[in-house]
């Protein structure tokens, strides 16, 4: 059998191990993260090198840093004054922080830092309202994921460039992306989930967790007030952690004459975490009990996955399958729909910046074949793997907003059937309308 094939039955194995519930989340991926080394579907020191990834290092950090910022006083003002300009009406309170994570997607490529930043001030909005947090985490993650970089300015400046460095790899430069061509195309996507996620998602979240929070450790317990001291510290160094990763590219400019090297996202968010103990904000006890390391080994097995689907060649397979198809569609509506669908899909199951390493010079190619123009269809490729958020293996979001909602994959996956319907429809519509092949 080949390794192809063993890593496809892998994947299957641990999508129903997920679904099937009987063994934990962290289980199951740690079950698939061994069988891909023991296949020969990955190596050993790929996969476990994942357990030393950026992003699981920024995720952890950033829960450390919220928890510390739950602990003040500030947070509770904040929620306070929320709940009051929007007189306990929940739509407002959707609103005002669905639109504001909207802002912060577009100058921090990250959603898991961007949810890290807007998580502590809605968990305690709700608790301030009596509003279950399985009512609202699932709409402040998809809108954390599904709309960043959609505009030109601070990481979504440099996205025209990218796509236009795939097309000049392919050595198709007939045509070029503009500065705000990825902005036009993504701009009703964006409209529909801010509509969306203000207005409808809470209709399908759950009245309660399904699976426990992560603050529910505690029991209940009301945590003691910090002193002054500690009190200050908790909400400046999670504010100079947000300024210093909305200007990150700024700072990593500045110091790197300095320091010989910039200073990355997760050395921001890692910095953050260590002051936060340091600075008694919290014991190192009450550290490692924000970080939920069920949701670390979920990230390592996912990453293990998508090192195993880019090694056997899957991703490959699959996109050259997809170039000989669609040629025969004859309609570029159909065409858009499968160069959407289709990584949209695979981004469920590896790194988005993968698939699009895979499927944009796809893309690219096959409309150079048929003589098309491949900017809406490639900015469809791009939206499509920036959008995934049904799985815990599409983006380290996911299982982030999966802990602090209490949701487990089948509330996950079900909560996600509207919105990925409304995503495709209207990005493939739109995007081939204004960008006709």
């Amino acid at each position: 059998m080949s390794t192809l094939v063993m890593c496809l039955i892998i994947c299957a194995l641990t999508i129903a191990g997920f679904i099937w519930g009987r063994w934990s989340m962290a289980t199951v991926s740690m079950c698939s993260f061994i069988l891909f080394i023991l296949t020969g579907c990955v190596d050993a020191n790929t996969a476990l090198g994942n357990f030393g990834n950026t992003n699981g290092i920024m995720l952890m950090s950033m829960f450390v840093v919220a928890a510390g910022f739950r602990r003040t006083q500030f947070v509770n003002m904040v929620a306070n004054s929320v709940n009051q300009m929007a007189k306990g009406n929940i739509i407002k309170v959707m609103a005002a922080y669905i639109l504001v994570t909207v802002v912060l997607s577009q100058f921090i490529q990250s959603p898991v830092v961007v949810f890290g930043i807007m998580s502590p001030m809605m968990a305690a909005t709700c608790t301030n309202m009596n509003i279950s947090p399985s009512k609202v985490m699932y709409p402040l993650g998809v809108a954390a994921i599904a709309t960043c970089s959609a505009f030109p300015v601070g990481s979504g400046a440099t996205v025209f460039a990218e796509l236009n460095t795939y097309l000049e790899s392919v050595g198709y430069v007939t045509y070029q992306v503009g500065l705000t061509d990825p902005m036009k195309a993504r701009l009703p996507l964006v409209i529909v989930c801010v509509i969306y996620c203000i207005f409808f998602a809470m209709k399908f979240t759950p009245d309660k967790p399904l699976v426990e929070i992560g603050e529910a450790k505690t029991g209940g317990r009301q945590q003691a007030t910090l002193k002054p001291f500690q009190e200050r510290c908790g909400y400046i160094i999670f504010i100079a952690v947000t300024v210093c990763l909305i200007l990150q590219p700024q700072i990593s400019k500045l110091v790197a004459p300095v320091l010989g090297f910039g200073i990355a996202t997760w050395q921001i968010c890692f910095i953050g975490a260590i002051l936060t103990v340091i600075t008694g904000v919290l014991t190192p006890k009450e550290a490692t009990d924000a970080m939920p390391v069920w949701m670390y080994l979920l990230l390592v097995g996912s990453l293990t996955m998508g090192n195993a689907l880019q090694a056997t060649g899957a991703g490959k397979v699959i996109g050259d399958a997809l170039a000989n198809t669609v040629g025969g569609l004859g309609n570029q509506y159909l065409i858009g729909l499968v160069f959407f669908l289709v990584p949209f899909i695979l981004t469920q199951f590896m790194q988005n910046r993968t698939v699009m390493q895979v499927f944009i010079p796809i893309a690219a190619l096959a409309c150079q074949s048929m003589n098309a123009n491949p900017v809406g269809v490639i900015i469809l490729v791009q939206a499509a793997c920036l959008s995934a958020f049904m799985t815990p293996m599409a983006t380290p979001a996911v299982p982030q907003y999966m802990a602090a909602g209490g949701y487990n994959l089948a509330s996950t996956l079900k909560q996600s059937i509207i919105p990925c319907i409304l995503f495709c429809f209207v990005s493939v519509f739109w995007t081939m309308t204004i960008f006709p092949m």
